[in-house]
């Protein structure tokens, strides 16, 4: 649709901007649906939205030319999901300690045959589901990586401080979404912005910068304390959402510039499992990394039977849980140990996020050390 570079910049931001509109209003109006209505709630709403949104877009999307030789296989695309899961499930139990080493081993060796499996299929199809030959391309695996790592950084990002400012400051859902704005409000207004500066300054300096300055705000947020330092979490809140959405930008662009024109829907294909496999991996891996230091650093009061010890020990919430069952000499104690513990797993889990941001940056920078400016 839009053969110009720069235009297709600048239309990329435009939709960057909508899509990080509604996730700036997300937080909050989940927030205030949690503290009203029960937690379904929060899927419901979705139902009438859709329904419009699918009434104007048959009304006013103009229709398109088909592609019938276009299999629909429901089983390779089951196999590509359940591969994926097992695999991430391998990961987090091996973490965790909750199966066995060998049952964590055949989990592992199930996913990665399965999506051996998956890939050997699309590689000899006609007409494959994705086009995994697309993944050879430099630029393209470059715009897949940055796609996942940004959305891996946003998604757990608002994962830890949901639930620190929940569970350790005491604010409610709605008014943790406030505190969490001015990331998602500088993802809105980075997207044309950013689309410009793709086009003014090429694809690397807005790639590799963008995930350079995500680092910088990673880094930063690990040394403080969200209680007192409010303003300065939310100028690095800003800086987050600015150098994470436009790093997103960026691999769309990377993405869609360097794919043939005939697959082109293949490529966005990729692009959109590759922004929904780095949603879920960001809950998975920072999840991970929550879980281990909290474990690892929580230091619980005498008095406590050995299966209270090893419920509080597995995460905040619960030891929140604990707490509650506790008498007020033995809760105070729980409570504090576990607030002392998670303020100590945010600075471990955002340092370590940051730490490698910052290396992907560098390997994003020689990526697309001859792409310069002519995307």
């Amino acid at each position: 649709l839009f053969t110009d570079a720069r235009h297709r910049n600048i239309a990329l931001g435009v939709w960057a901007a909508v899509g990080s509109g509604g996730a700036a209003f997300g937080p909050l109006i989940g927030g205030m649906l949690l503290e009203h209505f029960y937690w379904g709630a929060v899927f419901l709403i979705n139902v009438p939205i859709v329904l419009i949104v699918v009434s104007l877009a048959a009304r006013f999307v103009p229709a398109q030319q088909g592609r019938p030789e276009q299999p629909l296989n429901i089983s390779h695309a089951i196999m590509l999901i359940v591969a994926i899961l097992l695999l991430v499930y391998s990961a987090k139990t091996a973490l965790k300690g909750v199966l066995s080493p060998w049952m964590v081993a055949c989990t592992l060796l199930t996913g990665a045959v399965m999506l051996f499996i998956f890939v050997r299929i699309q590689l000899r199809a006609r007409v494959p589901m994705i086009d995994m030959r697309l993944f050879c391309h430099r630029i393209i695996l470059s715009g897949v990586v940055m796609a996942m790592t940004a959305m891996i950084a946003l998604v757990g990002f608002e994962l830890l401080m949901a639930q620190e400012l929940q569970f350790v400051h005491g604010f409610t859902p709605f008014e943790a979404g406030i505190f969490m704005l001015p990331v998602m409000v500088a993802s809105g207004f980075s997207g044309p912005i950013a689309g410009v500066l793709v086009g003014r300054l090429g694809l690397r300096i807005v790639a590799a910068g963008g995930m350079g300055l995500s680092a910088v705000s990673f880094i930063g947020l690990s040394t403080l304390d969200f209680s007192t330092q409010q303003w300065q979490a939310w100028s690095l809140m800003v800086l987050l959402g600015f150098s994470a959405a436009s790093a997103l930008l960026a691999s769309t662009s990377a993405i869609m510039a360097a794919a043939p024109k005939e697959k082109a829907a293949a490529a966005g294909a990729i692009e959109t499992m590759s922004y929904e496999l780095g949603a879920g991996l960001g809950i998975a891996i920072f999840g991970l990394l929550l879980t281990r230091s909290f474990s690892a650093s929580i230091v619980l009061p005498q008095g406590l039977s050995a299966s209270l010890t090893d419920k509080a020990s597995s995460s905040i919430g619960e030891a929140m849980k604990v707490a509650q069952e506790l008498t007020p000499s033995l809760a105070e104690p729980v409570m504090t140990a576990a607030k002392t513990a998670f303020i100590t797993s945010h600075s471990v889990a955002l340092g370590s996020a940051g730490g490698i941001l910052l290396i992907l940056a560098v390997g994003i920078w020689f990526s697309l050390a001859k792409v310069g400016g002519q995307q």
